[in-house]
C-alpha cells in the first residue's frame, strides 16, 4: 500500500494531492492511503450549495475564520480546524467488489485502528449530527462520516475524523450558525472525538493506527503528498 503523507498548507494545492491519489492507484495497481490535517475550511456538499442560505453559510464560515469550499463527496458540510483528520482510501474498482462492501470494509478497518488506541466506538451516529449520513462512528457523539467516489478504474473511500475533545467545540461553534443558514438540524453536543471515546488526542498516534489498520499487513512505501503535485 502507498502510504501517502504530508500536509500542505494552501487549500488547492492540498485538494491538488487528494485528485492525484487516483491516478497513482490506477497506474501501479496498488491501493494507497492517505490521513492528514487538511488546513482551516468548511468544506461544503453539492446539496449546501443548492440551498436558498447557502451564500449566508459561506458568511458564517468566513466570520468564524474558516474557509469556504465545495466538496465533490460526501453530504453536508464538515469542518477542518487545522487539526481534524481527514482520510481517503484508494483502491483499484474491482469486479464484484460493491459498493456496500467497501462501506462495510472501511467502517471495520477504522473501528479496528481506534480500538487499538484504546477508544470504544459504535457504528452510527446520533440524531441532529454533522454531515448526516448512513456511514458514521460514534462514542457520545459522531467522531467520524464516511463517503465514497467511484470512477472507471478506482473507488475512493474516505471521511473526516476528530481526535481531540477541543476539536468537538470548535467544530460545533463554527457548524451552529452554518447549519443553521443552511436550514439543516444541528446539535453542537453531537459530535464526539476519538479521545473523548478513550482514545489519544495525538492526531500522529491516530494517523500511525490508520495505516497499520489500512495496510492489513501487507508492506507499506511512503510516498511524500508533494510528489504528487
Amino acid at each position: 500500500m502507498h502510504a501517502v503523507r504530508g500536509r500542505l498548507d494552501d487549500i488547492d494545492a492540498d485538494r491538488d494531492v487528494a485528485d492525484a491519489l487516483p491516478d497513482l492507484v490506477a497506474e501501479s495497481g496498488v491501493p494507497a492511503f492517505r490521513a492528514w490535517t487538511p488546513p482551516r475550511q468548511v468544506a461544503f456538499g453539492r446539496r449546501d450549495a443548492a440551498a436558498d442560505g447557502y451564500d449566508r453559510a459561506r458568511e458564517a464560515a468566513r466570520e468564524r475564520g474558516y474557509e469556504p469550499i465545495e466538496r465533490q463527496v460526501g453530504g453536508r458540510a464538515v469542518a477542518y480546524t487545522g487539526s481534524v483528520l481527514a482520510f481517503s482510501h484508494v483502491v483499484p474498482n474491482e469486479e464484484g467488489d460493491s459498493i456496500q462492501a467497501r462501506y462495510e470494509r472501511t467502517t471495520d478497518l477504522l473501528e479496528q485502528a481506534l480500538a487499538r488506541l484504546g477508544a470504544t466506538v459504535d457504528p452510527g451516529e446520533p440524531e441532529a449530527a454533522f454531515c448526516p449520513g448512513d456511514h458514521s462512528l460514534q462514542c457520545d457523539g459522531k467522531m467520524a462520516g464516511i463517503a465514497q467516489r467511484v470512477r472507471r478504474d478506482t473507488a475512493v473511500v474516505g471521511g473526516c475524523l476528530v481526535v481531540s475533545t477541543g476539536d468537538e467545540r470548535a467544530i460545533g461553534g463554527v457548524l451552529d450558525p452554518v447549519y443553521d443558514a443552511l436550514g439543516v438540524p444541528f446539535d453542537p453536543e453531537s459530535v464526539g472525538s476519538v479521545e473523548s471515546a478513550g482514545g489519544p488526542d495525538d492526531t500522529d498516534a491516530v494517523v500511525e493506527a490508520l495505516e497499520a489498520a489500512f495496510a492489513a499487513g501487507g508492506s507499506i512505501e511512503r510516498v511524500d503528498a508533494r510528489e504528487l503535485l
